[in-house]
Protein backbone atom coordinates (compact mmCIF):
# COMPACT_ATOMS: atom_id res chain seq x y z
CA UNK A 1 0.00 0.00 0.00
CA UNK A 2 1.28 3.20 -0.71
CA UNK A 3 2.19 6.48 1.44
CA UNK A 4 -1.78 7.96 -0.05
CA UNK A 5 -3.49 4.94 0.39
CA UNK A 6 -1.93 4.77 3.82
CA UNK A 7 -3.18 8.38 4.24
CA UNK A 8 -6.33 7.95 3.15
CA UNK A 9 -7.31 4.80 5.01
CA UNK A 10 -6.50 6.74 7.79
CA UNK A 11 -8.36 9.43 8.02
CA UNK A 12 -11.43 7.43 6.79
CA UNK A 13 -10.53 5.04 9.77
CA UNK A 14 -10.34 7.90 12.15
CA UNK A 15 -13.31 9.96 10.89
CA UNK A 16 -15.68 6.46 12.11
CA UNK A 17 -14.02 6.82 15.00
CA UNK A 18 -13.89 10.14 15.98
CA UNK A 19 -17.92 11.05 14.97
CA UNK A 20 -18.56 8.16 17.47
CA UNK A 21 -16.56 10.02 20.13
CA UNK A 22 -19.25 12.42 19.62
CA UNK A 23 -22.22 10.46 20.79
CA UNK A 24 -23.45 7.15 20.44
CA UNK A 25 -21.36 4.35 19.28
CA UNK A 26 -24.22 2.61 17.18
CA UNK A 27 -25.61 6.30 15.29
CA UNK A 28 -23.96 5.51 11.45
CA UNK A 29 -20.98 8.19 10.63
CA UNK A 30 -23.11 9.18 7.64
CA UNK A 31 -26.03 9.69 10.06
CA UNK A 32 -24.05 12.19 11.95
CA UNK A 33 -22.29 14.10 8.96
CA UNK A 34 -26.22 14.92 7.72
CA UNK A 35 -26.30 16.63 11.44
CA UNK A 36 -23.22 18.64 11.33
CA UNK A 37 -23.10 21.87 10.86
CA UNK A 38 -21.55 23.62 7.98
CA UNK A 39 -18.49 25.46 8.93
CA UNK A 40 -15.81 27.95 6.77
CA UNK A 41 -12.74 28.89 9.42
CA UNK A 42 -9.89 30.59 9.08
CA UNK A 43 -6.46 29.31 9.85
CA UNK A 44 -3.43 31.35 9.85
CA UNK A 45 0.32 29.47 9.33
CA UNK A 46 3.34 31.00 11.08
CA UNK A 47 5.51 29.63 8.20
CA UNK A 48 5.98 30.52 4.27
CA UNK A 49 4.11 28.67 1.40
CA UNK A 50 7.67 27.23 -0.14
CA UNK A 51 8.20 25.47 2.79
CA UNK A 52 5.44 22.10 2.11
CA UNK A 53 6.64 20.46 5.42
CA UNK A 54 5.56 23.35 7.91
CA UNK A 55 3.31 24.61 5.77
CA UNK A 56 1.88 21.64 4.14
CA UNK A 57 1.57 20.25 7.65
CA UNK A 58 -1.16 22.88 7.62
CA UNK A 59 -3.03 22.01 4.62
CA UNK A 60 -2.75 18.24 5.19
CA UNK A 61 -4.51 19.25 8.63
CA UNK A 62 -7.38 21.04 6.95
CA UNK A 63 -7.74 18.89 3.85
CA UNK A 64 -7.78 15.62 6.81
CA UNK A 65 -11.09 17.56 8.31
CA UNK A 66 -12.75 18.23 5.25
CA UNK A 67 -12.10 14.47 4.92
CA UNK A 68 -13.49 13.20 7.65
CA UNK A 69 -16.69 15.37 7.49
CA UNK A 70 -17.89 15.23 4.59
CA UNK A 71 -16.88 18.49 2.92
CA UNK A 72 -18.72 20.41 5.63
CA UNK A 73 -15.82 21.24 7.87
CA UNK A 74 -13.77 23.67 6.13
CA UNK A 75 -10.51 25.31 7.33
CA UNK A 76 -8.49 27.94 4.78
CA UNK A 77 -5.00 28.34 5.29
CA UNK A 78 -2.90 31.67 4.94
CA UNK A 79 0.60 31.78 5.18
CA UNK A 80 2.54 34.08 7.19
CA UNK A 81 2.16 37.56 6.67
CA UNK A 82 -1.39 37.08 4.87
CA UNK A 83 -3.59 37.80 7.64
CA UNK A 84 -1.15 38.09 10.22
CA UNK A 85 2.57 38.04 10.33
CA UNK A 86 4.07 35.55 12.56
CA UNK A 87 4.84 37.46 15.78
CA UNK A 88 0.97 38.39 15.62
CA UNK A 89 -0.63 34.82 15.48
CA UNK A 90 -1.24 34.15 18.77
CA UNK A 91 -2.97 38.09 19.05
CA UNK A 92 -5.21 36.87 16.31
CA UNK A 93 -6.53 33.86 17.86
CA UNK A 94 -7.31 34.87 21.09
CA UNK A 95 -9.09 38.14 19.75
CA UNK A 96 -10.79 35.76 17.38
CA UNK A 97 -9.49 37.39 14.04
CA UNK A 98 -9.30 34.35 12.83
CA UNK A 99 -10.40 30.90 14.32
CA UNK A 100 -7.37 29.12 14.91
CA UNK A 101 -3.28 28.90 13.85
CA UNK A 102 -0.48 26.42 13.07
CA UNK A 103 2.67 27.74 14.41
CA UNK A 104 5.45 27.27 17.27
CA UNK A 105 4.91 28.39 20.21
CA UNK A 106 8.51 29.58 21.07
CA UNK A 107 7.93 32.10 18.78
CA UNK A 108 5.63 33.93 21.72
CA UNK A 109 8.52 33.47 24.29
CA UNK A 110 8.55 37.28 24.07
CA UNK A 111 4.93 37.12 25.90
CA UNK A 112 5.80 34.80 28.70
CA UNK A 113 8.51 32.17 28.48
CA UNK A 114 6.38 29.05 29.44
CA UNK A 115 5.22 29.21 25.63
CA UNK A 116 8.68 27.63 25.16
CA UNK A 117 7.52 24.37 26.15
CA UNK A 118 4.90 23.62 23.44
CA UNK A 119 7.88 23.70 21.32
CA UNK A 120 11.59 22.87 22.27
CA UNK A 121 13.76 24.42 25.24
CA UNK A 122 16.95 23.65 24.83
CA UNK A 123 18.67 20.22 26.15
CA UNK A 124 15.09 19.16 27.14
CA UNK A 125 12.94 16.24 25.25
CA UNK A 126 13.13 14.82 21.89
CA UNK A 127 10.54 14.48 19.65
CA UNK A 128 9.85 10.49 21.11
CA UNK A 129 10.02 12.44 24.57
CA UNK A 130 7.76 15.23 23.75
CA UNK A 131 5.23 12.82 22.58
CA UNK A 132 5.35 10.91 25.45
CA UNK A 133 5.67 13.75 27.74
CA UNK A 134 2.62 15.63 26.00
CA UNK A 135 0.17 12.81 25.83
CA UNK A 136 0.83 10.19 29.08
CA UNK A 137 3.06 12.29 31.28
CA UNK A 138 0.69 15.85 31.97
CA UNK A 139 1.97 17.75 29.55
CA UNK A 140 -1.01 18.73 27.27
CA UNK A 141 -3.16 18.96 30.41
CA UNK A 142 -0.36 21.61 31.76
CA UNK A 143 -0.19 23.39 28.46
CA UNK A 144 -3.77 23.88 27.95
CA UNK A 145 -3.85 25.29 31.88
CA UNK A 146 -1.21 27.99 30.60
CA UNK A 147 -2.98 28.43 26.86
CA UNK A 148 -6.26 29.15 28.48
CA UNK A 149 -4.92 32.41 29.86
CA UNK A 150 -4.54 33.29 26.11
CA UNK A 151 -8.30 32.36 25.43
CA UNK A 152 -6.59 29.06 23.35
CA UNK A 153 -6.89 25.73 23.30
CA UNK A 154 -3.83 23.95 21.82
CA UNK A 155 -3.28 20.21 20.13
CA UNK A 156 0.35 19.16 19.20
CA UNK A 157 0.36 19.01 15.33
CA UNK A 158 3.85 18.55 13.99
CA UNK A 159 7.34 17.52 14.70
CA UNK A 160 10.70 18.39 12.69
CA UNK A 161 12.55 16.09 14.84
CA UNK A 162 16.23 17.36 15.90
CA UNK A 163 17.01 20.37 14.36
CA UNK A 164 20.47 21.59 12.68
CA UNK A 165 22.78 24.18 14.42
CA UNK A 166 22.65 26.58 11.52
CA UNK A 167 24.70 28.22 9.13
CA UNK A 168 27.70 30.33 10.22
CA UNK A 169 29.90 32.29 7.64
CA UNK A 170 33.25 31.14 10.14
CA UNK A 171 34.00 28.00 10.93
CA UNK A 172 33.37 28.02 15.50
CA UNK A 173 35.70 26.24 17.61
CA UNK A 174 35.46 27.07 20.63
CA UNK A 175 33.25 29.49 22.75
CA UNK A 176 35.42 31.94 22.11
CA UNK A 177 34.33 32.38 18.56
CA UNK A 178 30.67 32.70 19.28
CA UNK A 179 31.78 35.95 20.76
CA UNK A 180 29.88 39.44 19.11
CA UNK A 181 28.20 36.61 16.32
CA UNK A 182 25.08 38.07 15.26
CA UNK A 183 22.91 34.87 15.04
CA UNK A 184 19.29 34.25 13.73
CA UNK A 185 18.08 32.29 16.84
CA UNK A 186 14.78 32.48 18.32
CA UNK A 187 13.27 32.56 21.99
CA UNK A 188 14.79 30.57 24.63
CA UNK A 189 17.77 29.32 22.39
CA UNK A 190 18.81 33.18 22.07
CA UNK A 191 18.89 33.73 25.53
CA UNK A 192 20.90 31.04 26.47
CA UNK A 193 22.83 31.99 23.60
CA UNK A 194 23.19 35.38 24.77
CA UNK A 195 24.73 33.90 27.76
CA UNK A 196 27.82 33.22 25.84
CA UNK A 197 28.16 36.24 24.02
CA UNK A 198 26.24 35.50 20.76
CA UNK A 199 23.89 38.51 19.66
CA UNK A 200 20.71 36.69 19.23
CA UNK A 201 18.62 37.74 16.13
CA UNK A 202 14.68 36.68 16.15
CA UNK A 203 13.94 37.13 12.23
CA UNK A 204 10.91 35.26 10.80
CA UNK A 205 11.91 32.61 8.38
CA UNK A 206 10.86 34.22 4.93
CA UNK A 207 13.18 37.31 5.69
CA UNK A 208 16.48 35.12 6.92
CA UNK A 209 17.84 34.66 3.55
CA UNK A 210 18.21 38.00 2.81
CA UNK A 211 19.43 39.15 6.03
CA UNK A 212 22.42 36.27 6.09
CA UNK A 213 23.35 37.51 2.35
CA UNK A 214 23.38 41.19 3.24
CA UNK A 215 25.32 40.33 5.93
CA UNK A 216 23.06 42.31 8.18
CA UNK A 217 24.11 38.84 10.62
CA UNK A 218 26.73 36.18 10.46
CA UNK A 219 25.03 32.94 11.20
CA UNK A 220 21.37 31.55 11.39
CA UNK A 221 19.27 28.21 12.21
CA UNK A 222 16.32 27.40 10.59
CA UNK A 223 15.21 23.73 10.65
CA UNK A 224 17.16 20.71 9.06
CA UNK A 225 18.64 19.54 5.27
CA UNK A 226 15.45 19.29 3.66
CA UNK A 227 14.24 23.06 4.56
CA UNK A 228 17.28 25.00 4.72
CA UNK A 229 18.71 23.91 1.45
CA UNK A 230 14.71 25.24 -0.33
CA UNK A 231 15.38 28.59 1.52
CA UNK A 232 18.82 28.58 -0.04
CA UNK A 233 20.93 29.64 2.70
CA UNK A 234 23.94 26.94 1.41
CA UNK A 235 24.18 29.60 -1.14
CA UNK A 236 25.28 32.46 1.26
CA UNK A 237 26.86 30.18 4.24
CA UNK A 238 29.22 27.01 4.23
CA UNK A 239 29.15 25.78 7.56
CA UNK A 240 26.50 23.72 8.58
CA UNK A 241 26.28 23.04 12.28
CA UNK A 242 24.76 20.36 14.27
CA UNK A 243 23.29 19.57 16.57
CA UNK A 244 20.57 22.32 17.05
CA UNK A 245 20.77 21.59 21.05
CA UNK A 246 17.39 24.46 21.31
CA UNK A 247 15.57 22.12 19.64
CA UNK A 248 15.78 18.70 20.33
CA UNK A 249 12.59 18.10 18.88
CA UNK A 250 10.23 20.74 18.16
CA UNK A 251 6.75 20.19 18.43
CA UNK A 252 4.35 22.15 16.19
CA UNK A 253 0.71 23.63 17.78
CA UNK A 254 -2.51 24.01 16.35
CA UNK A 255 -4.34 26.81 18.16
CA UNK A 256 -7.84 27.11 18.24
CA UNK A 257 -9.66 29.87 19.76
CA UNK A 258 -11.55 28.60 23.57
CA UNK A 259 -14.55 30.58 22.63
CA UNK A 260 -14.89 28.93 18.66
CA UNK A 261 -13.68 25.53 20.15
CA UNK A 262 -16.59 25.56 23.01
CA UNK A 263 -19.13 26.35 20.11
CA UNK A 264 -17.82 22.80 18.36
CA UNK A 265 -20.12 19.79 18.58
CA UNK A 266 -17.83 17.38 20.15
CA UNK A 267 -17.77 15.51 17.15
CA UNK A 268 -16.20 18.12 15.20
CA UNK A 269 -13.95 19.19 18.45
CA UNK A 270 -12.94 14.99 18.37
CA UNK A 271 -12.37 15.22 14.59
CA UNK A 272 -9.80 18.92 14.83
CA UNK A 273 -8.05 16.75 17.58
CA UNK A 274 -7.73 13.38 15.07
CA UNK A 275 -6.59 15.73 12.23
CA UNK A 276 -3.91 17.06 14.78
CA UNK A 277 -2.45 13.71 16.08
CA UNK A 278 -2.52 12.51 12.43
CA UNK A 279 -0.37 15.38 11.29
CA UNK A 280 1.50 15.01 14.54
CA UNK A 281 3.02 11.59 13.04
CA UNK A 282 3.16 12.90 9.42
CA UNK A 283 5.14 16.01 9.72
CA UNK A 284 8.11 14.22 11.60
CA UNK A 285 8.08 10.80 8.93
CA UNK A 286 8.19 13.96 6.30
CA UNK A 287 11.26 14.89 7.30
CA UNK A 288 12.86 11.84 7.92
CA UNK A 289 12.02 10.75 4.45
CA UNK A 290 13.77 14.29 2.88
CA UNK A 291 16.43 15.39 5.03
CA UNK A 292 18.84 12.49 4.48
CA UNK A 293 19.23 13.39 0.57
CA UNK A 294 19.07 16.62 0.90
CA UNK A 295 21.62 16.81 3.60
CA UNK A 296 23.81 14.61 1.01
CA UNK A 297 23.61 17.23 -1.89
CA UNK A 298 24.58 19.92 0.57
CA UNK A 299 27.61 18.28 0.92
CA UNK A 300 27.72 17.76 -2.76
CA UNK A 301 27.79 21.71 -3.14
CA UNK A 302 31.10 21.83 -1.10
CA UNK A 303 28.80 22.75 2.31
CA UNK A 304 30.90 21.82 5.40
CA UNK A 305 29.36 19.61 7.92
CA UNK A 306 30.34 20.76 11.37
CA UNK A 307 29.41 19.34 14.99
CA UNK A 308 29.68 21.80 17.82
CA UNK A 309 32.50 21.17 19.90
CA UNK A 310 32.18 19.66 23.45
CA UNK A 311 33.35 22.59 24.71
CA UNK A 312 30.62 24.76 22.92
CA UNK A 313 27.65 22.07 23.90
CA UNK A 314 29.08 22.10 27.70
CA UNK A 315 28.53 25.32 28.04
CA UNK A 316 25.21 25.78 26.19
CA UNK A 317 24.09 23.17 28.63
CA UNK A 318 24.87 24.77 31.76
CA UNK A 319 23.58 28.34 30.41
CA UNK A 320 20.57 26.51 29.73
CA UNK A 321 20.35 25.44 32.95
CA UNK A 322 20.89 28.76 34.56
CA UNK A 323 17.99 30.04 32.08
CA UNK A 324 15.42 27.66 33.00
CA UNK A 325 16.00 28.61 36.67
CA UNK A 326 16.45 31.86 36.56
CA UNK A 327 12.74 31.77 34.57
CA UNK A 328 11.18 29.71 37.34
CA UNK A 329 12.03 32.57 39.70
CA UNK A 330 10.42 34.92 37.62
CA UNK A 331 7.05 32.79 36.45
CA UNK A 332 5.23 30.38 38.32
CA UNK A 333 3.74 29.00 35.53
CA UNK A 334 7.41 28.62 34.09
CA UNK A 335 8.65 26.77 37.29
CA UNK A 336 5.40 24.19 36.80
CA UNK A 337 5.77 23.35 33.65
CA UNK A 338 10.05 23.23 33.96
CA UNK A 339 9.51 20.61 36.76
CA UNK A 340 7.25 18.49 35.69
CA UNK A 341 9.36 18.44 31.95
CA UNK A 342 12.37 18.47 34.15
CA UNK A 343 11.63 15.07 36.05
CA UNK A 344 10.01 13.43 32.98
CA UNK A 345 13.44 13.84 30.99
CA UNK A 346 15.01 12.41 33.02
CA UNK A 347 13.28 9.41 33.19
CA UNK A 348 13.31 9.00 29.42
CA UNK A 349 17.02 9.23 28.91
CA UNK A 350 18.10 6.83 31.43
CA UNK A 351 15.45 4.44 29.45
CA UNK A 352 16.63 5.44 25.54
CA UNK A 353 19.69 4.96 26.70
CA UNK A 354 19.38 1.29 27.32
CA UNK A 355 17.32 -0.10 24.72
CA UNK A 356 16.57 2.67 21.65
CA UNK A 357 20.37 4.21 22.32
CA UNK A 358 22.49 0.85 22.54
CA UNK A 359 20.77 -0.43 19.36
CA UNK A 360 20.87 2.88 17.24
CA UNK A 361 24.47 2.68 18.14
CA UNK A 362 25.34 -0.38 17.22
CA UNK A 363 23.23 0.67 13.89
CA UNK A 364 25.64 3.64 13.35
CA UNK A 365 28.90 2.02 13.39
CA UNK A 366 27.64 -0.56 10.99
CA UNK A 367 26.48 2.34 8.61
CA UNK A 368 30.37 3.71 8.97
CA UNK A 369 31.96 0.83 8.13
CA UNK A 370 29.37 0.18 4.89
CA UNK A 371 27.70 -2.73 6.15
CA UNK A 372 24.01 -1.68 5.98
CA UNK A 373 24.79 -1.99 1.78
CA UNK A 374 25.95 -5.11 2.02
Amino acid sequence: MNRRSNRRSFIRNAGLVAAAAGGSATVAAPAIAQSAPELKWRLTSGFPKALDTIYGGAERFAKAVSEMTDGKFQIQVFASGEIVPTPGVVDAVQNATVEMAHTASYYYFGKEPTFAFGAAVPFCLNSRGQNAWFYYGGGNQLMDDFYAKFKMVGFPCGNTGAQMGGWWRKEIKTVADMQGVKFRVGGFGGAVMAKLGVVPQNIPGGDIYPALEKGTIDAAEWVGPYDDQKLGFDKVAKFYYYPGFWEGGATLHAFVNQDKWNELPKAYQSILKTAAAYINVDMQAQYDALNPKALRELVGRGVQLRPFSNEILSACFDAAQQTCNEMSEKSADFKKVFESVKAFRNEEYLWFQVADGTYDNFMYNQQRAGKLNQ
